[in-house]
């Protein structure tokens, strides 16, 4: 098949999505992300916790905005996250001074493991490498790091996503819970 052929339909668009949509996946992510960094702010950091990373924007974005997507699945969710944040501590102590190789170690090993466990979330990726990366205060919290944040930053998010999904006609969320 000639490259020309393939790239045809390069050119489109992808379908424009309803309104509905557009404000429920501002809503439920601003409710979720909010409730994070409240929850952050008032508990977790007085505590010397984490609660907000920057991996659970990506994972607002797939929970609030591509709901029926299976890497949104609370299988996934969890998984992803957890899994990730596991590898990336276990990378992070064995590693702690050579960053560029840890980090990259910490990514790709989360990515096989997720295949290979069928749980798949692509910000668990990022959560592998934040917890090499993510400086002092997030790697010294060690294997903590899974509980806070990894798995209770994870659960809240999901918790919304179940609000704000049950509450948007039209939507059904989760697909698939385990």
């Amino acid at each position: 098949m000639p490259l020309f052929e393939k790239l045809r339909g390069a050119g489109k668009s992808p379908p424009r999505v309803r309104r509905l949509e557009i404000v429920s996946s501002f809503l439920g992510s601003l409710a979720g992300m909010a409730l994070l960094g409240w929850l952050h702010k008032a508990l977790a950091d007085p505590a010397g916790q984490v609660l907000l990373i920057g991996s659970f924007a990506a994972s607002a974005v797939l929970l609030f905005a591509a709901p029926k997507s299976p890497l949104a699945q609370p299988r996934n969710l969890l998984g992803g996250h957890v899994l990730s944040a596991i590898i990336g501590v276990s990378i992070g102590l064995a590693l702690p001074d050579l960053l560029w190789l840890s980090g990259a170690l910490a990514v790709a090993t989360a990515i096989a493991a997720m295949h290979l466990t069928k749980t798949l979330h692509p910000p668990g990726g990022a959560t592998a490498f934040i917890a090499v990366a993510g400086g002092p205060k997030i790697v010294g919290l060690g294997y903590a790091y899974v509980l806070c944040p990894a798995l209770s930053g994870a659960l809240i998010l999901l918790g919304v996503a179940l609000l704000a999904n049950a509450l948007t006609p039209g939507r059904r969320y989760p697909e698939y819970w385990w």
